[in-house]
């Protein structure tokens, strides 16, 4: 009877309708792909007319950008949800009208997304961080890429990126607002003149001074430091620009060493004493 019901059944009447739907599903996804990429392209365009107009911080057009774009892109998944499931025969208004009710029952039911949306708002109104910034928040460094609605992207100096809820942000440490200090250690020995070291280091860092244009101010011998068990340390301390402290820092290491070895000033290292007993 079952094999009967199988051999009437109008198999081409299905398989047309089949492929009527399948050929609906892949125009919808084309139009969906090329209405994203067509209106990310404006999105993109208008903000880079409104940074020149305006004369925003390209930190904070890069980061409304993103979330104008991110924002856009649920829309369009919206869109096409209803649409596809229209195909079905199910009843788009229903879905429309009840899309408020089930909004509020996420609302109760999912109070982290919630707060993770509502923290994202607070971040961006008050402007606590932008795209390309380095930052420390929820116990990580790196310079973030992207401020969503729910979650933040940060990259970090190893190149993993870190998608942080936005709720989990509780504070924040901006790194990159003004100048930064690049700040350099450097040990002689006990037998050596302090006052000669410090001149000779002075001389070295004003020299680096003059050549390298991302330091805005110094570098300067503040001192010593501290007196270790070896060895007598002095501070050199620089400001410099955004996210140039580390590359000055390490041309300021190489320098002070030459100049150190080219007046013959020891920097104490480790030594080990062999003792026989007869």
């Amino acid at each position: 009877m079952d094999f009967e019901w199988i051999m009437q059944y109008d198999w081409s009447a299905f398989i047309l309708n089949l492929i009527i739907i399948l050929v609906q599903l892949l125009a919808i996804f084309l139009v969906y792909l090329l209405a994203k990429k067509i209106g990310s392209g404006l999105i993109i365009k208008s903000f880079s007319k409104l940074q020149e107009q305006k004369g925003m911080h390209p930190g904070r057009t890069k980061t409304l950008e993103k979330l104008t774009i991110n924002v856009f892109t649920y829309f369009l998944i919206f869109i096409l949800i209803t649409i596809v499931i229209g195909i079905f025969d199910y009843e788009i208004a229903p879905l429309i009208a009840g899309a408020g009710i089930i909004g509020l029952a996420i609302g109760f039911g999912a109070q982290g997304l919630v707060s993770d949306v509502v923290t994202g708002f607070f971040i961006l109104l008050e402007k606590q961080i932008e795209v390309d910034e380095y930052v420390s928040m929820a116990g990580l460094d790196g310079v973030v890429e992207e401020v969503g609605l729910r979650t933040t992207k940060l990259r970090g100096f190893d190149g993993t990126l870190h998608f942080i809820p936005n709720r989990q942000i509780s504070n924040v440490s901006n790194h990159s607002r003004g100048t930064m200090r690049a700040l350099v250690d450097i040990s002689i020995s006990y037998d050596e003149n302090i006052d000669k070291a410090m001149d000779v280091l002075q001389q070295a860092c004003d020299e680096i001074a003059k050549i390298d244009e991302t330091i805005k101010e110094g570098p300067n011998v503040v001192g010593v430091q501290s007196l270790g068990d070896s060895d007598v340390v002095i501070r050199i301390i620089a400001k410099t620009e955004n996210m140039a402290q580390w590359a000055v820092e390490r041309r300021l290491r190489k320098a002070l060493k030459e100049t150190l070895d080219q007046h013959g000033i020891e920097i104490p290292f480790p030594h080990q004493v062999y003792i026989e007993k007869k």
